[in-house]
C-alpha cells in the first residue's frame, strides 16, 4: 500500500510509562512514520533514545525540551533532534497538540527515561505496553526524570546542544508567496523537504534512490508509484519505497507537502 490517512489506522501508545502520547504507526525499511497526538496538559517526560527524530508540529502548542533548551513551538516549525539527545515535548494546557513523528529503523519507537541508562535491547511498542498492562514497568509520568540521575549518565547528550528549532511556516494557512519554495534541512540519519508549489510542478525517478514519505499540507497531488495512479488530498500519505518509481505532480493551484527521506549511511547501517 503506498496511500495512507491516520485517521484510517490505529492509535497505539508509543511508549505508555513515559508519555500520554499515542499515534498509529506506518512502518518502512528505515523509517517509522508517524501522527503523535497529546492532550492539552499532558506529554512525555525527559527522555531519550538512539534513533533520530524529526517532528514537525501540526495542532496546538508544544512545550518541547531539546538538550537543555526549552521553546513554545506552534505549528509550522520543523524540530531536528539528533541519537541521544534529551528531550521532551507536552501539550501546553490551552489545547490538544499533534505533530508528525519520524524515528529511524535503527530502534524502535519506544524512548528510555533520562535518569535510565540504555539497554542493551529496546522493547517494542507491543513490549511496552503488555509490560505496562500488567505493572512489571513503573508509570513515570507526571513524575518527572531524577536530574541527579539524568547528570551521570553516559549514553545521555545534554550539554552543548546545538539550535535544533527551524520555522517553516508561522501558520500552517498563512497566505502563499509568490513562485515555488523549497527548503530541505538534513540530519545524520534522514532529511526533511518543504515545498510550497504555486506554479505548475512535476519530479520523477525511476529508481527513487532512498525511501519517501510525503505528507500533504494542503492542496492536491497527483503520484504514481510503480506505475500506480493516486490523487492525495490534504493530510494524505504517500509512501515510496526505496527502488519504486514514482512521479510527483501538482494538480492544484496551490499546494504544500512535506518530505521525509532516509539517507544513504542510515539505509548502510540497517543493511
Amino acid at each position: 500500500m503506498s496511500l495512507y490517512k491516520f485517521k484510517d489506522l490505529e492509535s497505539v501508545k508509543l511508549t505508555p510509562h513515559l508519555s500520554s502520547g499515542t499515534s498509529p504507526i506506518i512502518e518502512g525499511k528505515y523509517v517509522y512514520y508517524c501522527l503523535n497526538e497529546k492532550k492539552a496538559g499532558t506529554g512525555s517526560e525527559l527522555h531519550y533514545h538512539p534513533n533520530e527524530l524529526l517532528i514537525f508540529a501540526l495542532k496546538g502548542k508544544i512545550n518541547a525540551v531539546v538538550g537543555k533548551e526549552r521553546k513554545i513551538v506552534n505549528p509550522g516549525t520543523f524540530i531536528l533532534i539528533p541519537p541521544n539527545v534529551r528531550h521532551s515535548m507536552k501539550a501546553t494546557e490551552d489545547e490538544d497538540c499533534a505533530y508528525l513523528y519520524i524515528k529511524d529503523c535503527t530502534w524502535t519507537v519506544v524512548g528510555v527515561s533520562a535518569d535510565e541508562e540504555l539497554p542493551d535491547k529496546p522493547m517494542t511498542v507491543e513490549e511496552a505496553n503488555k509490560k505496562f498492562k500488567a505493572g512489571e514497568i513503573q508509570d513515570r509520568k507526571n513524575q518527572g526524570a531524577k536530574s541527579t540521575d539524568s547528570e551521570g549518565n553516559k549514553s545521555i547528550i545534554i550539554e552543548g546542544v546545538p539550535n535544533c528549532y527551524f520555522k517553516i511556516l508561522d501558520q500552517l494557512d498563512q497566505p502563499y508567496s509568490t513562485g515555488n519554495r523549497f527548503e530541505e534541512i538534513n540530519g545524520e540519519r534522514m532529511s526533511f523537504k518543504f515545498y510550497e508549489i504555486t506554479s505548475p510542478y512535476h519530479e520523477e525517478s525511476d529508481n527513487s534512490d532512498h525511501e519517501r514519505f510525503f505528507y500533504i499540507l494542503d492542496g492536491n497531488i497527483d503520484f504514481e508509484i510503480n506505475k500506480k495512479k493516486y490523487t492525495a488530498d490534504k493530510d494524505s500519505i504517500i509512501e515510496v519505497k526505496k527502488g519504486n518509481s514514482y512521479k510527483l505532480t501538482s494538480k492544484s493551484t496551490n499546494s504544500r507537502i512535506v518530505e521525509i527521506k532516509s539517507n544513504t549511511f542510515l539505509e548502510q547501517k540497517i543493511n
